[in-house]
C-alpha cells in the first residue's frame, strides 16, 4: 500500500509561484516513476509533468513547459512541482501519483499510475 498527501496550493496572483510536495509512504518510494496531474472543474484529469524513478528524466505538458519543474528527493520520499509564471488557466485540483511498476519509464497517461493522492487545490486570479 502506497499513501500520498499533497501540500503546498494555494491561492496566488498571476505571475505568482508556488511549490507543490507529495509526501509518500509505504513502499520503496525510489523504485517508482511519478507524476503530477490536474484537473479543472467539468473538466478531465490532464498530465503536468512526470519524472523518472532515479529523477534523470523528466517530461512536462507543452502548456507549462519551461515555467514548471518536477523535482524528487528520494532520501526524504518527496516530489515536487515548482510552478513559476502562473496563469489563471493553471487553477485546478492538482494531484500526484505514482506508477506501481518497478523501474519502468514514467507515462503521461492516467491509467497507468496506480496511487494517488487526495490533491491539493490551486487558484490562479487575475
Amino acid at each position: 500500500q502506497v499513501l500520498l498527501v499533497e501540500s503546498g496550493g494555494g491561492l496566488v496572483q498571476a505571475g505568482g509561484s508556488l511549490r507543490l510536495s507529495c509526501a509518500a509512504s509505504g513502499r520503496t518510494f525510489s523504485s517508482y516513476a511519478m507524476g503530477w496531474f490536474r484537473q479543472a472543474p467539468g473538466k478531465e484529469r490532464d498530465f503536468v509533468a512526470a519524472i523518472s524513478w532515479s529523477g534523470e528524466r523528466t517530461y512536462y505538458a507543452d502548456s507549462v513547459k519551461g515555467r514548471f519543474t518536477i523535482s524528487r528527493d528520494n532520501a526524504k520520499n518527496t516530489l515536487y512541482l515548482q510552478m513559476n509564471s502562473l496563469e489563471p488557466e493553471d487553477s485546478a485540483l492538482y494531484y500526484c501519483a505514482l506508477q506501481y511498476r518497478q523501474y519502468r519509464p514514467p507515462s503521461t497517461r492516467v491509467y497507468e499510475y496506480d496511487y494517488w493522492g487526495q490533491g491539493t487545490q490551486v487558484t490562479v486570479s487575475s
